[in-house]
């Protein structure tokens, strides 16, 4: 296995439904805009790539009712909250990166999924090419490296002296200062040869939590996972007190009981 792979194995095991919708409507903001943006009028076949608990696959299925509209993801954890649940959405456990559809749908829309992937040059332009004629690709990732609390996360990280173990610390702090996605214009070079239409841009959201360590929670349910995932009861009661503590500093409760916290997304969307 590749230092690569194995950096992307530690990100990308224990997901918490609960805890990444603790934020729900947050997180559903980015996907319902660039669902807005979507320009194919009536696709006959729709993919959502990393679909998660399902909440953006049942608004895709609610825009386009005749559509066969497919939601796929690796996640163990995530998948079974959806698959009780009635509708006509076929859901689909399967890897992205060796995924290949059965029919080359119209539309394939991915909602904060696609950063937990590594070699974005060969990933981006294969899944375009999976498109049929005129169909549409449409992507959002959170351009979360060099934020603040993504840097704080890395800082602790060394700053504790965690003991390597299974994975070993190199491997861990590999996965979580690996930046996967690239700023708007290497992706517009990335995919500007693959594109009839290719609209790109970046939004950052001031976002207004509320609530004991908000950031803390927030990243709890994302950027967080690989980091709490590998570490054991000992190492977690060093590194996750020291981590509040400084982004309590970082980002420091207002007068009125509310914590700010930006944070800034990629949109792609192209047509072929």
């Amino acid at each position: 296995m590749t230092e690569t792979n194995r950096a992307a194995r530690v990100a990308s095991t224990g997901w918490s439904p609960k805890q990444y919708l603790k934020f729900a409507d947050h997180r559903l903001r980015p996907a319902i805009e660039l669902l807005h943006r979507v320009p194919i009028e009536s696709p006959e076949t729709i993919y959502d790539l990393g679909c998660g608990t399902g909440d953006v696959t049942r608004l895709i299925a609610a825009r386009w009712p005749s559509a066969t509209v497919c939601g796929l993801d690796n996640s163990l954890e995530m998948l079974p909250k959806v698959e009780v649940e009635p509708g006509g959405i076929e859901w689909i456990e399967a890897d992205i990166e060796c995924w290949t559809p059965a029919k080359k749908p119209e539309l394939i829309y991915s909602n904060a999924a696609l950063q937990w992937l590594p070699d974005h040059q060969q990933l981006l332009p294969r899944l375009a090419g999976l498109l049929s004629a005129g169909g549409c690709l449409a992507i959002q990732m959170p351009l979360s490296w060099a934020a603040i609390s993504h840097r704080l996360m890395r800082e602790t990280l060394v700053d504790c002296g965690i003991p390597g173990r299974i994975l070993g610390t190199d491997e861990l702090r590999a996965a979580a200062a690996q930046n996967w996605v690239a700023d708007a214009e290497t992706c517009f070079d990335l995919l500007d040869g693959c594109a009839e239409n290719l609209d790109i841009w970046e939004t950052e959201y001031l976002q207004v939590l509320s609530g004991t360590d908000p950031v803390f929670e927030w990243v709890q349910g994302t950027g967080l996972r690989p980091i709490l995932n590998a570490l054991d009861d000992d190492e977690l009661n060093i590194f996750v007190p020291t981590y509040k503590k400084r982004l309590r500093e970082a980002y420091p409760v207002r007068s009125n009981g509310q914590t700010l916290y930006p944070f800034r997304r990629l949109f792609v969307v192209l047509t072929v």
